[in-house]
């Protein structure tokens, strides 16, 4: 009982020495303060907690706690304003292509395992953090640091959680830029599924082949547009659910789509017994999807890609490798200043 009273009087001093240095290093309208500042009028925006947040002068020093904000601050160009990222930063491929300098800023830790001190260390004036971590962000907000947290869990939400940053930072032109491909890339879609055949998809977990996404994820919206029907679409729920090997032979899909970064292959995939009856097994439907750039099948700015890749897998008469390949290239040249190696793209 003592012990546990001693940790939590260091750990209260921890964050009020750290709160302290931030402090000290405020310096509003002092010399090195940005030119940008001066034209900043305080904002106050609604985070996707439905809370409000007040940033009063243009973000110098923006921790991001979660993969999607990164990659979001890399494509509104905010990557020389950043201060501390999420853990495993080494893992991101998008990383060491638009910004291989962020890679080694310090750490916050994951949306499992984040680390508060080494947060408020940064001495940030915006962290952006995912929805779950609501606990972390309010000691933030005490400590006088705005805190967004965001969830784009559907294409809307998606669109939101651009919206919503972009205000924060001031960066309303890239995002709009952004948003506008969205719009243009998702009516061609939509023209393009239009008359064609609706076959069933499983897409697999990344982690384990027997988990797989409900009708609540971000990931069935990517099945739905690229003109496939989701096979656990009925099931509710926002996040991965398990299920058996007789409910995915009663489901019986077309293909099995394995998500990207998967821990095992597609060959793994068919040569499981119980599955080898299945008709994506027999039809060689089993596909997996890329990461050479970024796991596509994530609520990432460049989610996109993942309906058009899906779209090129279940419709190649209708969408080429080739022209996937040129909108991929684009794509990242458009937003993320890097030319893709567009040739080491594949779909199978």
């Amino acid at each position: 009982m003592k012990e546990s009273l001693v940790k939590k009087i260091a750990a209260l001093f921890m964050i009020f020495v750290l709160l302290l240095g931030v402090s000290a290093c405020s310096n509003p309208g002092g010399a090195g303060t940005d030119v940008k500042n001066k034209e900043w009028e305080s904002i106050t925006v609604t985070d996707q907690a439905g809370r409000d947040v007040t940033i009063s002068r243009r973000p110098q020093r923006i921790a991001s706690g979660y993969y999607v904000s990164t990659s979001l601050l890399l494509a509104l160009g905010c990557q020389d304003r950043l201060a501390g990222i999420e853990a495993k930063a080494k893992d991101r491929n998008i990383y060491a292509l638009a910004a291989p300098e962020i890679i080694d800023l310090p750490n916050m830790g994951s949306a499992k395992d984040f680390n508060l001190e080494a947060c408020i260390a940064l001495k940030p004036d915006l962290v952006i953090l995912p929805k779950k971590l609501q606990e972390p962000a309010q000691t933030l907000e005490e400590l006088g640091i705005p805190v967004l947290l965001v969830n784009p869990e559907s294409d809307e939400l998606l669109k939101e959680a651009i919206r919503l940053i972009a205000s924060a930072v001031g960066e309303e032109a890239k995002s709009e830029a952004l948003l506008d491909y969205y719009e243009e890339t998702n009516e061609k879609l939509a023209a393009s599924i239009k008359n064609v055949n609706t076959p069933s998809v499983y897409l697999a977990g990344n982690s384990d082949m027997l988990r797989t996404c409900p009708g609540g994820m971000y990931q069935n919206t990517l099945i739905k547009s690229a003109g496939g029907k989701n096979v656990a679409e009925a099931i509710k729920g926002d996040s991965w659910v398990g299920i058996s090997y007789e409910q995915l032979l009663a489901w019986n899909p077309d293909y099995i789509i394995i998500a990207a970064e998967a821990s095992y292959t597609a060959e793994d995939l068919q040569s499981v017994p119980e599955l080898a009856s299945l008709k994506a097994v027999t039809e060689d439907h089993v596909l997996t999807m890329p990461s050479d750039f970024e796991a596509w099948d994530s609520p990432v700015p460049s989610g996109i890609l993942g309906k058009l890749w899906i779209f090129a897998a279940l419709h190649p008469e209708n969408y080429s490798l080739q022209t996937l390949r040129e909108d991929v290239a684009d794509f990242y040249d458009r937003f993320y200043g890097f030319t893709a190696d567009k040739e080491i793209l594949t779909v199978s």
